[in-house]
Formats: C-alpha cells, structure tokens, sequence
C-alpha cells in the first residue's frame, strides 16, 4: 500500500468517527443543559417554598407577623441545644441569620420606606436602627465558640430585643400603617415585599 492510499484510508476512517464523536459531545452538552435546568427548578422551588408562608397570607401585615412567628421557632431551637451540640447550633443560627436577612430586605426595602412616605420617618428610623443590633447579635453568635458558657445569655438578651422589636412592629406601627393607607396601596406593598422577599428566600 503507497502513502498515498493510507493517508487517505486514514483520513476516510477518521472523518466517520467525527460524527460520533460529535454525538457524544451533542448528548453531553444536552445532559448539561438538563441538569441545569433542573437545577434553576430546584432552587425556584426551593424560594418559592420558603416565600410560600409571606405569598399566602391574607395581607403584608399577616405575612410579616407569619415570618416572626418563623423566626421565634428557630430560637426555640436554639435555646433546646445544649453546649455540646456545636454543629446543630451551627446550623440553627445559619438559618435564623437567612429568615432574618431575608426579613430584613422585605422591611427595610418596601415597608419602612412607606413608613417613612406616610410621613413617619422617626418610626422608621427607630426600626431600622433595632435592624442594626439584630446584625450585631449575629455577627457575636457567629463569631462566638458554640460550646461557649455565654453562648445561652447572648441568645436569650438577642431574643427578648427581637421579641421586643416584633411586638411593636405587630401591635402598633404595621396596623396603623395599614389603617393609614388605602386598600391599593396596602395590595401594592404586599407585592412589592413579596417581590422583594423572594429574590433573596
């Protein structure tokens, strides 16, 4: 057989097995773009489960009122561990610092500005401040050994602020706000903060 001939017998064998190969890489890139897609299904499934208790509630005042309620089982949990329990309490304090964050953007992103367009701009301000120590107090639990002696005190005192920042926030300020505004401007905001929730649930 000359050169010539085997090169092109060589050229000919290799030119059939492109196609496959192209199949193969054809059926990768279709696995890839399958598991994405079901990736981006998981995750908004995932958002959508944990803005579900906020989107069904009758109104924005109810859904906030929901999300506290949330937020106190956490603790709850919390307080049930004991010292030897690092990696639940590791784990419980991730998800407090998420409800709260996730609280945080809804609140401080659409209701304390309207609190703040309804002409009530001290109430408002004082709230947004009683955001800052919650960041305080996750910031000295994360950075805190779980095992440590004073990890319950620090727990109790950041719950008894926050229980005390939910009170006056249900009691009074939301209610009024609600009461101050009309029935399209109360749906508005219900949208707007559920919005606002579910980019960062």
């Amino acid at each position: 057989m000359t050169t010539t001939t085997a090169k092109k017998q060589s050229t000919a064998a290799a030119t059939k097995k492109a196609p496959a190969t192209n199949g193969n890489l054809g059926v990768i890139a279709g696995a890839a773009t399958a598991g994405a897609a079901i990736g981006m299904l998981a995750m908004l499934g995932r958002k959508a489960a944990v803005q579900a208790p906020s989107a069904f509630a009758a109104d924005w005042v109810a859904a906030l009122t929901a999300e506290h309620k949330a937020v106190l089982k956490i603790f709850d949990a919390l307080e049930a561990t004991e010292s030897r329990n690092t990696t639940k309490r590791t784990i419980l304090l991730a998800q407090l610092k998420h409800a709260l964050a996730k609280h945080d953007v809804e609140e401080g992103n659409v209701i304390y500005p309207a609190l703040r367009e309804a002409g009530r701009k001290d109430e408002a301000d004082h709230l947004t401040k009683d955001h800052g120590y919650i960041k305080q107090y996750l910031y000295e639990l994360e950075n805190m050994p779980k095992d440590h002696a004073e990890f319950p005190a620090k727990l109790r005192k950041f719950r008894a602020d926050i229980e005390k920042h939910m009170n006056e926030e249900e009691t009074d300020l939301f209610p009024s706000l609600r009461a101050q505004l009309s029935d399209e401007k109360n749906k508005a905001l219900a949208a707007a903060m559920n919005k606002e929730g579910f980019k960062v649930a």
